[in-house]
């Protein structure tokens, strides 16, 4: 990785962080060869001048979520997509209360969701099952 800038250290602090995040500090002075005060104060040094911008948790949708979706009665597919959204779930809901139900009790609770789009089906006009050959 480019890093231009920053010495050998600051440099391997940067990859390990990438790598974990969550890595303590006595960690990183171990791969490193510094102490864990040397290690802190390096990672505040990165924080101050920009670096390091943020830390971040990447929820993968392929864990819990998938397991909590299989399990509600009420989903009948789920589907991995391209785009914005990761996943497309269709439900068939015996009314609108059961629908709110679904939204605010399973996906609104559900790690990693951060937003939630509905759209209700008004009436089937063409529906073709299984392959065209």
């Amino acid at each position: 990785m480019f890093l231009g800038g920053l010495d050998q250290i600051d440099q391997q602090i940067v990859e390990l962080l990438i790598h974990n995040a969550r890595i303590s500090y006595s960690q990183i002075g171990e791969e490193t060869g510094i102490s864990r005060v040397a290690a802190r104060s390096r990672v505040q040094a990165l924080e101050k001048s920009g670096v390091i911008e943020e830390y971040t948790a990447i929820i993968n949708p392929q864990t819990d979520v998938i397991k909590q979706l299989e399990e509600c009665e009420t989903i009948t597919q789920i589907y991995r997509v391209t785009g914005r959204n990761r996943l497309h779930v269709h439900a068939v809901a015996s009314s609108s209360d059961e629908m709110e139900e679904l939204v605010s009790s399973v996906i609104d609770t559900l790690p990693g969701i951060v937003s939630c789009s509905t759209n209700i089906i008004l009436s089937r006009i063409k529906d073709i099952k299984g392959l065209r050959l």
